[in-house]
C-alpha cells in the first residue's frame, strides 16, 4: 500500500526548493543575498556545519530578506534544541526535518514533539529501522548517496531498498553525481557532490522517479542563480 502512496503521488507536480548550504565550499552569505536579488519566497535550509553563534547570524540575516517559508531543514542534533524547530514552524512554517543517523551525529535533544515530521537521512550510514521507528517518521532520502552507495557498494547500501520500501519518504535530497571519482573533506571517495558543472549530472535521478516525495531539496554549493538553472531542468524530468 505504501508503494502505491508514493507511486501515485509521482503525478503529482513536486516542490523543488533551492538550498542554502553551509558546508565548506558554500558562500552561505553570498546565497543569502541572492533570495531579494532572485525574488525567492522559499528555500530548503541545511546549517548542517554552523555551530549556535553561526546560525545566530545565518537566521537574522534571513530574517532582513524577503524569504516566506522554509519548507524543509536539516537538523543539526548534537546541537540544536527544539526552541530552533519551533523558530521555524512558528516564522517560515516548515513542514518537515531531516536528520542523520546517531551513528555518524549525536542527537543530544529529544525531539518527540515533533517526531512525525522528523526524517532519517542515509549518508554513507544508513539509518537502521530502529533508529528510524525511535527518532522519527521515516527516510530522507539522498538520492546522490543512494546512487554512489550502489556503485560503490558501500556496506548496507545492498539492502537499503528494502527500507524505503518499508518506511514512507517524508522529504529528500538531490546532488549531483559526476563521471569522475573525487575526495570530499571528510575523506569520502565519491561519485556524490555538492557542486555541480553539467546539468547532464542529474540525469541519474531519472532511475528514482517513482521514490520521490513531494518534497524535494537541492544540496549544492552552488550559488541560487546556479540552482535555479538545476531546478529548471529538473522540473523538466520530474513534473513532465
Amino acid at each position: 500500500m505504501n508503494r502505491i502512496i508514493q507511486t501515485a503521488k509521482t503525478m503529482a507536480k513536486k516542490k523543488i526548493l533551492l538550498g542554502l548550504t553551509t558546508t565548506q565550499g558554500s558562500d552561505w552569505r553570498a546565497k543569502i543575498q541572492e533570495i531579494n536579488r532572485f525574488n525567492i519566497k522559499e528555500i530548503a535550509l541545511f546549517p548542517t556545519t554552523l555551530k549556535p553563534e553561526d546560525r545566530e547570524e545565518l537566521y537574522g540575516l534571513l530574517e532582513r530578506t524577503e524569504l516566506e517559508s522554509i519548507p524543509h531543514i536539516h537538523l543539526r542534533g548534537e546541537d540544536m534544541p527544539i526552541k530552533e524547530l519551533d523558530y521555524f514552524i512558528n516564522k517560515y512554517h516548515t513542514g518537515v526535518f531531516n536528520i542523520h543517523s546517531p551513528k555518524e551525529f549525536p542527537v543530544n535533544y529529544e525531539y518527540s514533539k515533533y517526531k512525525k515530521i522528523i526524517y532519517l537521512e542515509n549518508t554513507n550510514f544508513i539509518p537502521t529501522e530502529e533508529e528510524i521507528v525511535s527518532l522519527g517518521n521515516g527516510l530522507c532520502i539522498d538520492y546522490a548517496h543512494w546512487d554512489n552507495g550502489h556503485k560503490m557498494k558501500w556496506p548496507g547500501y545492498e539492502k537499503f531498498q528494502e527500507l524505503v520500501e518499508k518506511f514512507p519518504i517524508g522529504c529528500c535530497h538531490i546532488s549531483a553525481i559526476t563521471k569522475n571519482l573525487s575526495q570530499w573533506p571528510n575523506g569520502w571517495i565519491t561519485y556524490d557532490s555538492h557542486k555541480f558543472e553539467k546539468l547532464e549530472e542529474f540525469d541519474y535521478i531519472k532511475k528514482y522517479l517513482k521514490y520521490l516525495p513531494d518534497i524535494i531539496s537541492i544540496e549544492l554549493e552552488n550559488s541560487f542563480e546556479e540552482q535555479l538553472r538545476v531546478k529548471e531542468y529538473l522540473e523538466k524530468i520530474i513534473n513532465n
